[in-house]
């Protein structure tokens, strides 16, 4: 069976300095994937410039003609982190069967890809991403992530708890996505609306 074309879907905002170490080990894992036939290899790890002011989209131009698994676009104007995600998200959503988003910095353990693939091939259209603890995290960054979760909740909104935007989405569920003409963009609570199998993977 022909394995799945990945899109790994990257928004970047000055994000300069950690640019080479975040793509270096990208690469690494996805060749590593491709190389086991996890996924095909026209899968591809895409930085989406969000109107940076620093040389992220130069270095971005940099690594696109050193490494052939590297792409990029650029927002004329920074637009914020939802929009330039979903952005970069419907650019690719036709060039690939799935796509997984993930912050610049690697915050998120990229040794778990092959579990949300895995998901994927389980037949799951979205795979969210959970973090299963909180011990590096401030006394007050803790009190005030599960408060926001609480509120939201309370606000009638279903989202996923301890997930951020680190998530496996395939076209199909892309393609219903596209049809949401949200203003106020909040893709953690627009994605659950979609419908379709869902799961999740703790990191």
């Amino acid at each position: 069976m022909k394995s799945d074309v990945l899109y790994l879907v990257i928004p970047c905002f000055n994000e300069e300095e950690v640019l080479p170490e975040t793509c270096r080990r990208l690469t690494q894992k996805l060749n590593d994937m491709i190389e086991r036939k996890l996924v095909n290899d026209a899968s591809r790890i895409v930085f989406v410039d969000d109107g940076s002011t620093d040389h992220t989209w130069r270095m971005i131009e940099k690594l696109y003609e050193e490494n052939t698994l590297v792409l990029g676009i650029k927002s004329s104007r920074n637009r914020g982190h939802q929009n330039t995600l979903l952005a970069g998200l419907m650019t690719v959503r036709k060039d690939c069967d799935i796509t997984i988003s993930m912050d610049a910095d690697l915050q998120d353990d990229i040794e778990v890809l092959d579990q949300f693939v895995k998901k994927y091939e389980e037949g799951c259209e979205i795979v969210y991403g959970v973090r299963s603890a909180r011990q590096t995290d401030t006394v007050f960054k803790r009190f005030t992530a599960e408060g926001f979760y609480w509120m939201i909740r309370k606000l009638g909104a279903d989202i996923v708890y301890n997930h951020a935007d680190y998530r496996l989405m395939s076209s199909r569920a892309l393609k219903e996505l596209e049809k949401y003409k949200e203003v106020n963009l909040f893709l953690r609570g627009v994605i659950p609306l979609i419908g379709f199998r869902t799961d999740t993977v703790a990191y």
